[in-house]
């Protein structure tokens, strides 16, 4: 009988040492056999580049498209099959369910199900809600040993108690909505994507956008930023300027607040804490310009605000995936733009760093009039939209359908 257990870390534990160790046989004396396989956004990263780098195309979708090309769900289920077909003695999986829609959440994990019939299976999970059905038993790290995993008391995480600073020259918008969409169709090589989008978004409201991987959310987000062509000939109107009437893309950059997850990969740079925050008054990602004196100011606020002021000057890549998540959001709020898009935000973090983020998304929300767009699966306990807009796939391109957050839930 094969014994499956999870390992409960935080965002502050090394995981990469952490299944290197696993595998080794260092913790804890466990030995799990020579041929095994790790499923994890690493191993899936390392396949997309070898796709990018040298056209070598080992992993390939249901659809047999690209995993470049695929959606997460498609790429995750992808490559669970191309591990499977490798008949390992083990399997560890890590961040199992990070960016997936709930049919792929429970194709992934009849799989696992299936699958741990015959082999053992190690979790590596920083999200309690994530443990998957069959798990045994739950530990976590201590001194780089394995103990019985106690779940700890409700607890109020740390509270952001400043005021948000004032820009000294907002990006202001007296247009409203910021951003109408009307009857928006989108298709891509014959393939519908969207079809006859019909939404509105306004100054000071807080959406969610949700629907099933491959829905067009990502195409929805890059009309709005200006990145997607295809937005010209389309009835979309940003920012109060119709679409193809002369607008630059960076003239529509310059009033949106962007974070992805998808920011974190593969950051090497060695900027401060602080030069971070500041980098969002130049729309950069790392400081190139020197900043202006009441810039400098309005960053010192943002620090103070998230409590790390003492620590400004501190490596940004020191810090943990969720404090470089707030730090991110800081950087994209200085300039206080009109609207702020929040692209799977909590992909990676923890359950404390989630509700840290929880807690400053509802604060943005409630004291400034930016509005906010939020794509993701996931209902953060205690994040406070106001609206739901839902993609729903068809043939003919998804439909979209505006919703209260408390239909939603």
């Amino acid at each position: 009988m094969n014994h499956h257990f999870a390992i409960y870390i935080s965002n502050n534990d090394n995981k990469v040492e952490l299944i290197e160790k696993i595998i080794s046989g260092d913790i804890n004396s466990i030995f799990l056999g020579v041929n095994g396989a790790v499923f994890s956004e690493v191993t899936l990263n390392k396949f997309i580049d070898e796709e990018q780098r040298h056209g070598r195309f080992d992993v390939v979708t249901e659809t047999k498209n690209s995993l470049q090309n695929s959606s997460e769900g498609e790429r995750r289920k992808a490559l669970l099959q191309h591990i499977i077909s490798k008949q390992p003695d083990y399997l560890i999986v890590d961040n199992v369910f990070g960016n997936l829609d709930i049919t792929s959440r429970v194709t992934i994990h009849k799989t696992l199900s299936e699958l741990s019939t015959h082999i053992t299976i190690i979790q590596i999970t920083n999200r309690i809600s994530d443990i998957l059905s069959f798990i045994e038993v739950v530990y976590q790290l201590k001194d780089d040993n394995l103990i019985l995993f106690e779940k700890p008391e409700n607890k109020q995480y740390k509270s952001f108690v400043n005021d948000l600073p004032q820009s000294y020259n907002p990006i202001t918008s007296e247009i409203n909505p910021l951003v109408k969409f009307s009857g928006v169709s989108i298709t891509y090589h014959d393939r519908p994507i969207i079809k006859d989008i019909c939404w509105e978004i306004k100054s000071g409201e807080f959406w969610q956008l949700i629907g099933p991987n491959g829905s067009g959310k990502s195409t929805i987000l890059s009309l709005i930023t200006g990145d997607n062509p295809k937005a010209y000939g389309q009835d979309i109107t940003l920012f109060g300027v119709k679409k193809g009437s002369g607008e630059s893309v960076w003239d529509i950059k310059k009033k949106i607040g962007y974070f992805s997850s998808d920011m974190l990969r593969g950051f090497k740079r060695l900027d401060s804490i602080g030069n971070m925050i500041a980098s969002g008054f130049f729309d950069t990602v790392g400081l190139y310009k020197k900043p202006a004196n009441q810039q400098i100011k309005i960053v010192h606020q943002w620090l103070h605000v998230l409590g790390m002021f003492d620590i400004r000057k501190q490596n940004f890549l020191s810090l943990s995936t969720g404090h470089q998540t707030l730090v991110l959001i800081a950087r994209s709020m200085v300039k206080q733009p009109p609207l702020l898009i929040l692209d799977e935000p909590t992909n990676g973090l923890d359950d404390t760093d989630a509700q840290i983020f929880t807690q400053l998304i509802n604060k943005i929300s409630k004291e400034t009039n930016t509005a906010i767009l939020y794509v993701s699966h996931r209902k953060e306990a205690g994040l406070k939209p106001d609206f739901v807009y839902q993609l729903i796939p068809n043939e003919t391109g998804s439909s979209g359908e505006k919703m209260t957050f408390g239909k939603f839930l």
